[in-house]
């Protein structure tokens, strides 16, 4: 169980004097400033510890490299087990739970209690666990684990307790299912097979009692030995030996054959009449050779052998394709009848499952349905028509159909931007599925009382976009769109952009939306920003094109040393970058060197294009390469549908754009917008010799952040140098010796935001997305030290980290709030700009917006990463937005089309307050509160010394506001605002890897998501109340249902067949007739007892009581069955006994020749 600790909200932040101490903070909590302020700010802040508390919500997406499948045929639910040890349990949408085993081992095989709410996982370090699936966290009950052997095989019979478990030796154990104890009983390989024989069989692959008799045990060798054991004489009716291994056997529910599945790509039929030779063998896709040969093929890993009444029985395996076919996709065979159908997959099969409608081993099986687990995918066929269609999964299996790259979390939206999405989406959704409804039903689920409009937007390698509906701790797609359809299709080899970028140049790395204007921003990898309008119309429309040459001169590139070469980090020029827009330059435009020169990444489709409903893209902007320099990797961006301006910047300056008027207000450096207030003082630097092309380490693809272990992100703890408040420190900070430690984090951080300054070392190879097993471990952050990283802090760029648009006050003497735009750099530097922007219609299309010299400059320590506004109450200001309409509507001449503007003013709701308002800034050491317009500081706290912060939002949280952070060592915490108390902080992951750091986002009402491996999604909340609703946002995975009575079979067949309702397990392998099993090996580990699971699942004893009146139910439910069933045999009986007796007295005097 996590450990974290709450900070005590006693303790009063008025005093200087006070500090709260934590770990992880190494300064006072909120410590006020020495600076006066012009008047006292009153805010009465409501949030305290207890309101918070951090715990898992629910996972979403395809389970990471699975591993195991199995299925319970009346509670109609599903577990899959991955090699990360994690179980995912589904049933109807909405049922979807997540465990994890501790010990991270891989699920080798799972079994259900059917109809239990029980569940048996067999893990790779040999141990077994029992899983408790009647509470909505499911727990571990008991686990068992084998010293001596390993596990390879388990099974366990129908409304049996007795669980069979095979080895790798070859044995066969026995464990209690109720007290998770070995039984005494063993079948020692050497007694199962003849003792002439002088090889080992190799170990135990396959476990099934016989369909006509339990008491027969059939245990499946991987030599090709197959024994049929007879449980109650101890020991074997016959013995096959066949000369190709087995993968696994299939019973026919007759249970006189049973079909084998062969590593020679065979399947071999045997009739227990006799067991000397196979009575079948066939190669289902091995054909006959020129020569008389058969073809070989590949083993055939799995097959079911099930039968119907009405029709022919169903064979279904998978594998067995000849070798001599390259590159054919995994196949799933259905042989029915005499027709053979081969379903071709996608990606490797795993393991799967054929459906039954009966849960008994002896009736006609009648398959309904496969399960196909695949190594990326979960489908499921239906079987119950010939072309043997798909059903659609109602599960998100899909995340990761294109690699994420970014991701963003919106809570409370405006409640009919999900509908609208939904139904445009809806237009374009795949057709050709099965009719009938998806057959995992199993569990109920609620909307529950505290749903609120969620959406998760996810940006991916392919340039795509995915809206998902969040709601209710669900996950459903809502609407794609590809951003790659905006560009021509690039040529193979058409210069080196696309030499650099082939991999993935259209994958997302940033977005941003306005729910409530729906206007929607993309940036991508290609240094291109595309902003997109919603209409519920097609249209046809001209992309508009403008070109941004935002980037240093040559010239003016410097080195610290002139026998260095460090191309990618270099001081900004004091010359501004040039812009070109709305002209597109033509591809072959080249300088006589032959290098590249003011040609963007990607071409622009130029001609009038048809675009469908839904978001349709109105401007596209591009930075240009500049003398054979590819442009910089855009950092940072905002967009305000009210002011009608988009905001970008990149390391080498900042971009302003009217996206109304579609033209270019600002382009300018870094250092020239400081102009004559720049913090710093910058060190003369000699010129650098010579130049080195800078390509190959500028571009790469977003989807190497997954698996290239070149490009392991390194970092640094230790000595983490700081920028401080005083001018002195930071004169020094700029002639500090490269091995300080500051770069290898400023490093990270930058590729982590996108910025292309990285390490020599991590740029040779650009290695495709892959699904290695090594992915956890490549992508962790390593605590080694990069000498080539730290060399970038001789070149200190200034990177534009985050922008937000706002009314706020420019100078200290504004009187009134204007429109501004607030700036934050790597350098930790809070740069205002304020703006002038017309307010009439008609003007703002015509007049130009202009953009006044900077305003107040702030400093804090390391990059600031968020910008938030209070209200002097402590409300949150929100950012100004303007109502969608849509653009594409037909037009009322009575009524013409006007913006619909909503400000959220700082002095609207203040006038007993006076004016002003606070400014929240947060870098990745520091928070600081200002007071505008006085720019007066009235509060600041130093989050962390010994990390950094990755991640910080200013968020709602039970009706009031907070900050919270996310550090690069896996601490969660919270901060009250104004004052910066430090509400909670929890260690909560241990190391946090590059795609967690680049996918964390928080949102409003306590909530938090990441990708917690390439394809599922983790969502988590911080807040004590919604951890509290928890249990009743959760699915219940068991429903209480009867289960379904076996089929008559007759009196005679049944009195007289010595069947398995007979056969007692518990006088065979209880401790009485077994005797006990050696204790060395196996050790029995008593689980939590769910006790962990239940206290959030039922509030202590309210559940414990629920859970027991359930048991008594289902046992009185038992009782009433068997007392009735007694009453009708004791009723048969009088009634027999009377007959009996009127027989007797009728007979009674008649002599023997009378009958």
């Amino acid at each position: 169980m996590k450990k974290f600790r709450k900070v005590l909200d006693g303790l009063t932040t008025s005093s200087p004097g006070v500090t709260i101490g934590s770990p992880s903070c190494g300064s006072a909590a909120g410590t006020p400033t020495a600076a006066p302020t012009p008047r006292e700010i009153d805010v009465q802040e409501t949030l305290v510890s207890e309101n918070f508390q951090l715990c898992k919500t629910v996972r979403h997406g395809f389970p990471y490299q699975p591993t195991a499948l199995a299925f319970d045929p009346v509670q109609k639910i599903l577990a899959i087990g991955s090699r990360t040890g994690g179980v995912r349990i589904l049933g109807r949408p909405g049922v979807d739970c997540y465990c994890q085993h501790e010990s991270g081992a891989a699920v080798l095989q799972l079994q259900f209690l059917i109809n239990e709410g029980a569940l048996v996982t067999a893990c790779a370090d040999d141990t077994l666990h029992l899983w408790n699936l009647r509470q909505r966290r499911p727990a571990i009950l008991h686990s068992l684990k084998f010293n001596r052997e390993r596990i390879t095989f388990c099974h366990l019979p129908f409304q049996s307790k007795w669980l069979y478990v095979g080895t790798e030796r070859g044995n066969t154990h026995i464990v209690n299912i109720e007290s998770f104890i070995l039984s005494g009983y063993v079948i020692m390989w050497n007694k199962a097979i003849e003792l002439s024989t002088k090889t080992h069989p190799g170990p135990v692959v396959h476990l099934s009692d016989s369909p006509k008799d339990e008491g027969k045990l059939l245990i499946g060798f991987e030599s090709g030995t197959v024994v049929q054991w007879d449980l109650r004489v101890k020991k074997a009716d016959f013995r096959i030996y066949y000369d190709e291994a087995i993968h696994s056997v299939s019973w026919h529910h007759e249970g006189k054959q049973f079909m084998c599945s062969h590593s020679d790509g065979s399947l071999t039929m045997w009739n227990l009449r006799n067991t000397t030779k196979p009575f079948q063998v066939t190669f289902p896709h091995g054909k006959i050779q020129k020569d008389g040969r058969k073809e070989s093929c590949k083993p055939i890993l799995k097959v079911e052998y099930k039968t119907s009444r009405n029709s022919e029985p169903f064979v279904i395996f998978s594998g067995g394709l000849s070798y001599d076919k390259a590159g054919r996709r995994p196949t799933l065979t259905i042989m029915h009848g005499k027709a053979i159908t081969v379903l071709e997959m996608d990606y490797p099969i795993v393991e799967f499952m054929v459906l039954c409608e009966t849960p008994y081993n002896n009736e006609v099986q009648e398959p309904y349905a496969v399960v196909v687990l695949l190594e990326k995918d979960l489908i499921v066929v239906d079987l119950t028509q010939s072309n043997f269609p798909v059903f659609e999964n109602p599960y998100p299996m899909d995340v990761h159909e294109s690699p994420v790259t970014c991701t963003a979390y919106f809570a409370d939206c405006p409640p009919d931007i999900i509908p609208i999405l939904y139904s445009i989406g809806a237009k374009h959704k795949k057709t050709g599925y099965s009719q009938k409804e998806w057959p995992i039903t199993g569990g109920t689920w609620t909307l529950g009382s505290h749903t609120y409009p969620e959406i998760i937007i996810t940006g991916h390698a392919d340039g795509s976009i995915k809206f998902w509906d969040a709601s209710a701790i669900t996950l459903q797609m809502l609407y794609k769109l590809k951003t790659s359809k905006v560009f021509e299709k690039p040529k193979p080899g058409e210069g080196r952009a696309a030499d650099l970028v082939e991999e993935d140049p259209f994958a997302v790395q940033m977005v941003s939306w306005c729910p409530q204007s729906r206007i929607f921003c993309v940036v991508g990898i290609s240094a291109h920003i595309i902003l997109y309008r919603f209409s519920k119309y097609d249209a046809n429309t001209q992309i508009v094109s403008l070109e941004v040459r935002l980037q240093c001169e040559a010239e003016d590139v410097i080195s610290p040393s002139e026998n260095e070469n460090n191309p990618c980090f270099s001081e900004p020029s004091s010359h501004s970058p040039q812009l070109h827009h709305q002209h597109p330059v033509s591809p072959g435009n080249r300088t006589p060197e032959g290098s590249k020169d003011s040609v963007p990444c990607l071409k622009v489709k130029d001609r009038v294009v048809r675009v469908p409903p839904g978001y349709q893209s109105e401007l596209v902007i591009q930075l240009l390469w500049v003398d054979g320099e590819p442009p910089q990797q855009i950092t940072s961006l905002d967009i305000n549908s009210a002011y009608g301006l988009l905001a970008f910047g990149n390391c080498n300056g900042l971009a302003v754009v009217d996206y109304l008027q579609k033209t270019i207000l600002l382009c300018m450096s870094t250092l020239d917008l400081y102009g004559a207030s720049d913090p710093y003082q910058r060190l003369t630097r000699s010129p650098r010799r010579n130049r080195q092309s800078t390509s190959e380490f500028c571009m790469r693809g977003l989807s190497n952040f997954y698996s290239d272990s070149k490009k392991r992100i390194r970092t640094s703890y230790q000595s983490l140098t700081e920028l401080t408040d005083n001018q002195q420190s930071i004169d020094m900070e700029r002639s500090k010796s490269p091995t300080s430690g500051h770069a290898s984090r400023r490093a990270m951080l930058q590729q982590l935001h996108g910025v292309t300054m990285y390490s020599h070392d991590e740029h040779h190879s650009a290695a495709s997305y892959c699904w290695s097993e090594r992915e956890s471990r490549e992508n962790s952050f390593s605590r080694s030290r990069s000498s080539s990283v730290s060399s970038i802090d001789r070149d200190t760029k200034e990177a534009i980290t985050t922008l937000q648009f706002g009314e706020s006050y420019g100078r200290k003497s504004d009187a009134l709030p204007t429109p501004c735009l607030w700036v934050g750099t790597s350098l930790g530097v809070a740069l205002l700009i304020p703006m002038s922007i017309p307010t009439d219609q008609e003007e703002r299309m015509e007049e130009p917006v202009t953009i006044g010299p900077s305003g107040a400059v702030q400093m804090l320590k390391g990059s600031v990463l968020r910008f938030g506004f209070l209200d002097c109450m402590g409300g949150i200001i929100q950012s100004p937005y303007e109502v969608w309409k849509d653009p594409n509507a037909p037009e009322d001449p009575d009524r013409p089309r006007r913006r619909k503007l909503v400000h959220f003013s700082p002095s609207s709701s203040q006038d007993a307050y006076g004016e002003g308002h606070l400014a929240v800034v947060c870098s990745e050491r520091q928070a600081k509160i200002f007071l505008m317009p006085s720019q007066s500081c009235l509060y600041v706290h130093n989050i962390t010394e010994s990390s950094f912060v990755l991640r910080a939002d200013v968020v709602s949280v039970s009706n009031s506001v907070c900050l919270a952070c996310f550090c690069a060592n896996g601490h969660v915490m919270t901060l009250s605002l104004p004052s910066l108390r430090p509400l909670m902080d929890v260690n909560y992951l241990p190391l946090t890897d590059m795609r967690i750091a680049r996918t964390f986002c928080f949102t409003n009402g306590g909530q938090a998501l990441y990708l917690s491996s390439p394809t599922e999604i983790q969502r988590i909340t911080y807040s004590q109340e919604m951890c509290d609703n928890l249990q009743e946002m959760l699915g219940e995975l068991f429903t209480p249902i009867e289960t379904p009575e076996a089929q008559n079979r007759g009196f005679l067949k049944g009195f007289f067949g010595g069947n398995a309702q007979t056969f007692d397990r518990e006088e065979l392998f209880g401790e009485a007739a077994a005797g006990k099993a050696s204790r060395s090996l196996a050790q029995h580990i008593p689980g939590q007892g769910g006790m962990e699971g239940m206290k959030v699942a039922a509030s202590g004893v309210v559940g414990d009581l629920a859970r027991a009146r359930i048991a008594l139910d289902e046992r009185g439910q038992r009782l009433g069955e068997l007392e009735e069933r007694t009453a009708l045999m004791m009723t048969s009986a009088e009634t027999f006994s009377k007959h009996a007796h009127e027989l007797m007295l009728k007979c009674k005097d008649k002599k023997w020749y009378q009958f």
